[in-house]
Order: C-alpha cells, then sequence, then structure tokens
C-alpha cells in the first residue's frame, strides 16, 4: 500500500466574500501531491505577484479559520482532509510573531507546554528542549531577554526556535526573511538550511527573491496573477545547494543562469 502524500490539493480553487461586491477569486483549480521522502524533507519554494494566492495556499494547509475550508476542492495532509491547525504544520510568519510579555525560553516553552499532553515531557525536559533548540539558532545566553531587546534576526531565530521545538513534519513560511537587511538575510538563509537537515520536514516557504527560492528549493513553483495558479515548475533546472553556503553558491554561474530562467518564466506568467 503506497504512502499517502504529505500534503495535497485537489482541484483546489478559493474565492473570498463570495457573492458579494467584494468577491475575490484568490486560487483556481490548484492540483498537486508532495510525496514523503523519508530523510529527505522536500523544499518547495513559491514565487509569484503580489495577491496571487500564495499565502492562502499555506493558509489553506494549516487550516486557519479565516481562510480555510476552500471554496472548491480538497486539502489533505497524509491523506486525510485538514480539519483546522494543528501541531503537525508548524507556521512562520513575515512579521515576528513572539509574546512580547515572555522572554526567550518562555517563548520557546511555550508551544511544548501547550502540546504537553501530546508529547508526554515533565517541566525539566521541555526547559531541556527549549535550551537546546535556543543554542540551535544561535540565541544561547540571551535566554531571559524580552523581543524588545532582540534586533529583527534575533526574533525571527526565536520564531523558528519555537516552531522547530515541536518538530513539526511540515513547516510552512510566509515571507520569514524579507524584512532582513541583505547579510541577516544570507544567515538566516544558512541557519534553516542547517536545521531542515536535522528535522528532516517537508517545507514550503513564500518569497518574493527568485535567489533565495533557487538556494534553498528543491522544487519551485512560478504562481500566475490571481486567480493563482501553478503557471510553471522548476524541478531538475535547480542546483544542489544543500549544506552549501549563499554567498557562494549565488556567485556561481549556473546559479544565476537558473535565477534569470525564473524570472524570465515569472515575467511572462505576470503578463500572460
Amino acid at each position: 500500500m503506497s504512502t499517502p502524500a504529505v500534503v495535497e490539493f485537489r482541484n483546489v480553487s478559493k474565492v473570498f466574500n463570495h457573492g458579494t461586491a467584494r468577491e475575490f477569486r484568490a486560487l483556481d483549480d490548484i492540483s498537486f501531491a508532495i510525496e514523503d521522502k523519508p530523510g529527505f524533507g522536500e523544499f518547495i519554494a513559491i514565487v509569484g505577484p503580489s495577491g496571487c494566492g500564495k499565502s492562502t495556499i499555506l493558509n489553506l494547509i494549516q487550516g486557519f479559520p479565516d481562510v480555510y475550508p476552500p471554496t472548491r476542492g480538497e486539502v489533505l495532509v497524509r491523506g486525510t482532509s485538514v480539519a483546522g491547525p494543528g501541531r503537525d504544520r508548524g507556521m512562520i510568519f513575515q512579521k515576528y510573531s513572539s509574546f512580547p510579555n515572555l522572554t526567550v525560553l518562555e517563548n520557546v516553552t511555550f508551544g511544548l507546554e501547550i502540546n504537553d499532553d501530546e508529547l508526554g515531557l515533565s517541566e525539566a525536559q521541555i526547559v531541556e528542549v527549549a535550551l537546546d533548540w535556543i543554542a540551535k539558532v544561535g540565541l544561547k545566553g540571551h535566554e531571559a531577554k524580552y523581543p524588545h531587546q532582540l534586533s529583527g534576526g534575533q526574533q525571527q531565530r526565536v520564531a523558528i526556535a519555537r516552531t522547530l521545538a515541536l518538530k513539526p513534519p511540515i513547516l510552512l513560511m510566509d515571507e520569514p526573511f524579507s524584512a532582513l537587511d541583505e547579510p541577516t538575510r544570507f544567515d538566516m538563509q544558512r541557519l534553516i538550511m542547517e536545521l531542515w537537515h536535522s528535522v528532516e520536514t517537508t517545507v514550503f516557504i513564500i518569497t518574493h527573491s527568485i535567489a533565495e527560492a533557487v538556494f534553498l528549493g528543491d522544487r519551485i513553483w512560478v504562481m500566475t496573477k490571481a486567480p493563482g495558479r501553478i503557471g510553471r515548475e522548476f524541478i531538475h533546472e535547480i542546483p544542489y545547494t544543500r549544506r552549501a553556503d549563499p554567498i557562494d553558491v549565488q556567485e556561481n554561474r549556473s546559479f544565476k543562469d537558473v535565477v534569470g530562467e525564473i524570472g524570465r518564466a515569472f515575467r511572462e506568467l505576470e503578463k500572460a
């Protein structure tokens, strides 16, 4: 018996404000299946014009009630229709999402504590796991600080630690590095690549940077303008970048060639 896809969309369309003067069709008849790759964890990068439904795809996978369910079609995770948000799907947003009244340590332990019945961890084990992830994201020594005492890059590291501490099989990232300066962005790309290998999770990332998509992605979807569809998919063209440095890789001619090819596809679909 075959293993069900990690995430599957079956003819999914999403219309907001249906039947009103503000009706907007965000997605139109999208179908895909991301298969399980044990010991691998595929990285899917999504690029496309603003308003093309990129975030709607992630929000449907997560099952957020203000977006879910789809207007038509079906969204499945591991062969089961999505019923709402779950611990098996972690999400990292563009805006820093730490709790301002909690320290770094308290922010990272928060998710572990509210899932304690399922995880079965003692209080000491929760703190141990949290401290381990704080160290992994490079924030050792900052455990007692509050978010306002951290830089933007550090705040995003807290969000990554809080999310990955739960080891979600699916990680959803909605433009997580777009607000960061370029050197910090490169640092975060290195970090997420390293942590992704250790967790072996399936990742969906939305980005406006084609270079970032090529560096991080195993496959890249270029969306059409709204109503959004997957206009082009790139897999075999993408250079192997795992465990590589983003600055070094992006200087390679083969890397630049792929960025250029995807950029041309982006412009063609935007004009179509």
